[in-house]
């Protein structure tokens, strides 16, 4: 691509899926049309989330929704959300949580490199440990011993695969104890089904990945759950620059729902466009509507493509499998090396990256 060739920047043959260091997913012709329709418009910020949010629940089952700068963002949005609540003045002061509860539990297994996007809220992380085979009360026995050291909510991580208690098991055990539950399932897209199944088992809070399977903007999420919830994420992200008198959300303070806009908070740096909520918003719709089992049929095919171009190689050997990828096995070419390559994997790697590229 010009662009690319005009900054020095060699395009690369994505061989890892959705991922992130490679720029997520290629968006759709719609979905490019509709973020350069939504450019060439103002609109409230604050009333597009709402209007985006109310489509997220009816697509999720859940009470309430916000589009977020991908799921890393949903998490510190959501652990802000249940550390300050309605409150104002713990909006303002977050990510400093000094003299308020900020730990939240969650399942040693379940400690990963993303727990960073959760402290980022200025939330402290209390791992407990958990057997897969320990019954409920076991369950709720540790959870309870969590919450009186002071615990204000719970997480659940998705992106471990199966390991520790199901996700039903550690909601019912932290709500008997009144902790929210936050859930990390930015790579539990495929299945579709999910996108209810995670909201439908009562955790509070999910986090989703909108650049990944969805196939919307790199940059771009949704969090859906308890609308209470999704509306302290609003205020989070509310723009500093309103007149409590003219505020678009006024009709909150009337109501008694909150004292009066927050005048700064921890979501200003995770602003969503306009055009990205649009874009997240028809990509979704799009995933909705697809044929999924076609779909899978297509990687297959472009598996056998892989396999058949590099069934002549003499330093390796390339198999059909099937990948375990978030809760959905994948289609995958796997490459592995045989004695004649004389080289370890990394060698390999570094070496084919060396090539010149056409």
């Amino acid at each position: 691509m010009k662009l690319y060739e005009e900054l020095g920047v060699t395009p690369v043959l994505n061989a890892a899926g959705p991922v992130t260091r490679y720029g997520g997913s290629v968006l759709s012709e719609r979905v490019l049309a509709a973020m350069a329709e939504a450019t060439r418009s103002f609109v409230r910020l604050d009333e597009l989330q709402l209007a985006a949010g109310r489509k997220l629940a009816e697509w999720t089952g859940a009470e309430a929704g916000y589009v977020t700068t991908g799921a890393a963002a949903g998490l510190t949005l959501g652990a802000a959300a249940i550390l300050a609540g309605s409150d104002v003045v713990r909006m303002e002061k977050l990510p400093d949580t000094s003299g308020m509860p900020n730990r939240f539990i969650l399942q040693r297994v379940h400690l990963s490199d993303y727990d960073c996007a959760i402290r980022a809220s200025g939330a402290r992380l209390l791992p407990i440990d958990c057997e897969e085979d320990w019954p409920p009360e076991r369950v709720a026995e540790e959870v309870g011993k969590a919450a009186r050291e002071g615990a204000c909510g719970a997480v659940y991580v998705f992106r471990t695969g199966d390991r520790g208690m199901p996700l039903e098991v550690w909601v019912q055990a932290c709500h008997r104890f009144g902790l929210p539950v936050l859930v990390d399932a930015s790579v539990r897209l495929p299945p579709v089904d999910n996108l209810r199944r995670i909201p439908g088992s009562g955790a509070d809070l999910v986090a989703f990945s909108g650049g990944k399977a969805i196939q919307g903007p790199q940059n771009t999420g949704f969090l859906v759950g308890r609308r209470d919830l999704i509306e302290s994420v609003l205020l989070q992200n509310q723009d500093m620059d309103v007149n409590a008198e003219t505020w678009f959300l006024r009709k909150w303070i009337e109501e008694g729902r909150i004292s009066r806009p927050p005048r700064n908070g921890i979501g200003r740096g995770f602003k969503v466009s306009k055009e990205g909520v649009i874009g997240l918003l028809v990509a979704l719709e799009e995933y909705l509507a697809r044929d999924h089992k076609a779909d899978l049929m297509a990687w297959r095919r472009r598996v056998d493509e892989v396999c058949l171009g590099l069934r002549d190689l003499q330093a390796c050997r390339v198999e059909r499998a099937m990948q375990p990828g978030g809760s959905y096995p994948v289609p995958a070419a796997v490459l592995r090396l045989t004695e004649k390559s004389r080289l370890t994997l990394s060698e390999f790697v570094n070496a084919c990256a060396r090539l010149p590229r056409p």
